[in-house]
């Protein structure tokens, strides 16, 4: 049986005290999970707030439950979105194949309409995957770069290009480096501020060509 004296979840709980008792209490971080796939929307936000918390301190204990955050991503309220997004990026340090059933999610995510947030968060994301090998990232480039296109300009524009050189300076393959610093060429040359400044960080990254002999 439960112990009658620990700490339950409910929408109205104080999050922080959540996210510190289900650090130790699996029943109580299963319950945190299941309130994802919740009728109530304001259930499924504060579960959502709280699996983000629980992903700052420790993002292995949300591994098992890795296909039930990506299922969380089809959630039509942003902020559970976001937060579940946000938890995601905190796990791909620790294995990135846990974001492999979320990469639907998160690539719907990066065209929401509504919400500069989730795209944003989406897209951190998805430039911290595909930092990790070059495969992924070939496979995540296309979805950035359109990113870069279509919101360039936005207010989370200057965010996302911090995004993009994560990827370039991890283990990006060349061509995604090349394609990316010819991407932000044009910025790096005529942009001003922290826009110039990050293009050519990422500009910067693409491998020298070789000289000829």
């Amino acid at each position: 049986m439960p112990d009658a004296g620990a700490l339950r979840f409910s929408p109205d709980a104080d999050t922080e005290k959540i996210v510190a008792a289900a650090l130790t209490d699996a029943t109580l971080l299963e319950e945190i999970v299941d309130a994802l796939a919740g009728e109530d929307r304001r259930g499924r936000q504060a579960a959502a707030r709280a699996v983000h918390g629980i992903a700052i301190h420790d993002p292995a204990l949300l591994k098992p439950y890795a296909p039930e955050l990506a299922d969380a991503l089809h959630r039509p309220e942003s902020q559970t979105r976001w937060e579940v997004l946000g938890a995601f990026e905190k796990l791909v340090p620790l294995d990135a194949r846990c974001v492999d059933k979320a990469l639907d999610g998160a690539e719907s995510a990066l065209h929401d309409e509504e919400s500069g947030v989730v795209r944003l968060a989406a897209f951190r994301l998805l430039a911290a995957y595909g930092a990790t090998t070059a495969t992924r990232s070939e496979r995540v480039w296309p979805l950035l770069d359109e990113a870069v296109r279509v919101y360039h300009g936005d207010a989370e524009f200057p965010a996302m290009l911090s995004g993009v050189y994560r990827l370039v300076n991890g283990n990006s393959s060349d061509e995604v480096k090349r394609s990316a610093a010819e991407r932000m060429s044009f910025d790096a040359d005529n942009a001003k501020g922290l826009v110039a400044r990050r293009a050519r960080r990422i500009c910067d990254c693409a491998p020298r060509k070789r000289g000829k002999k």
